[in-house]
């Protein structure tokens, strides 16, 4: 029977979280354009700010029906302490699409809203560029080594550019979200590039860089995330047929250190290997915690 109904559940949860979609993005629109018309000086935060209550509005409507559609068990540590008005930098591993559901309903209204950097040219994105725009997503523009090359004068100009793009954030909170390994985790992808981890991927380190280059000093803390799905990496899909039924979160607030800050990534070699030591060692304890959280389940089988 449940084999049956599970194609109309995941049905009618899409259909939930389309509808939700739709109605939220709506009113984003309007506030976008008034926020583009009259978003001068205080009015332009007091806009901003109504912005984030809708997108936060957004992932609870979201929540709900997930809640509904699943009967997940959510085993998440590490939450005390944090506060919406400090700012943080949110560094995560990325097993599957519903890690971002999953970040949004474990973070929502606990700190500040979740942003990540996007390229500049995913402005031109129809209706999301618009919609990302207006929640202050912050646009930065890299250019190639080979365009370096070929234009010297153009090196440095892409955090010059992003430290404009991310001067509003110094009058309000921020959590800024990076996944560092930058793609999701498969069997294939390990075997090909592990770096030496068994439940990772080698982390890149050169985002990180770039975002602590661009706005270190604004943030407060970085919260070390580890998600782990301990019946398997889940589908979007899965989630809406309430096929997840256990996912593990840990969470744990580290100082930035101040040695990471206000270094030169790209031309420095000492700089990038300090700091490419660093990620690598969170990387290492990473993939310990996960390793420790198999033991424990394999421990808890052989007790029953």
């Amino acid at each position: 029977m449940e084999a049956l109904t599970r194609p109309l559940r995941v049905a009618l949860a899409a259909s939930l979280v389309g509808l939700n979609t739709i109605v939220h993005c709506s009113v984003l629109f309007v506030v976008a354009l008034l926020k583009f018309l009259l978003g001068f000086g205080p009015m332009g935060r007091a806009w901003s700010r109504l912005l984030v209550l809708l997108a936060e509005s957004w992932i609870s409507c979201n929540n709900v029906v997930f809640a509904m559609a699943s009967r997940t068990r959510w085993e998440v540590q590490g939450l005390e302490g944090l506060s919406y008005e400090r700012s943080y930098l949110v560094l995560a591993n990325h097993q599957s699409w519903v890690d971002i559901p999953v970040l949004q309903k474990v973070f929502n209204r606990r700190i500040p809203f979740l942003r990540f950097f996007l390229k500049s040219q995913l402005i031109w994105v129809p209706l999301l560029g618009l919609a990302w725009w207006a929640l202050d997503f912050p646009f930065m523009k890299r250019y190639s080594r080979e365009r370096l090359e070929r234009s010297p004068e153009l090196r440095g100009t892409d955090i010059a550019a992003t430290r404009k793009a991310c001067a509003k954030f110094r009058d309000m909170p921020v959590s800024v979200m990076n996944f560092v390994e930058g793609t999701r985790f498969t069997d294939r992808k390990h075997a090909r590039g592990g770096g030496g981890y068994t439940h990772l991927l080698r982390p890149k380190s050169g985002g990180v860089a770039f975002v602590l280059d661009a706005m270190g000093d604004a943030l407060h803390a970085m919260l070390d995330v580890t998600i782990r799905y301990p019946l398997g990496r889940p589908t979007l899909v899965d989630l809406l047929a309430g096929r997840v039924r256990r996912i593990q979160v840990h969470v744990q607030e580290r100082s930035i250190p101040p040695e990471m800050l206000g270094g030169d990534y790209e031309n420095d070699p000492e700089y990038r290997a300090r700091f490419q030591g660093w990620i690598n060692g969170l990387w290492a304890e990473k993939d310990a915690r996960l390793e420790a959280l198999c033991q424990a389940d394999k421990g808890a089988d052989v007790a029953r």
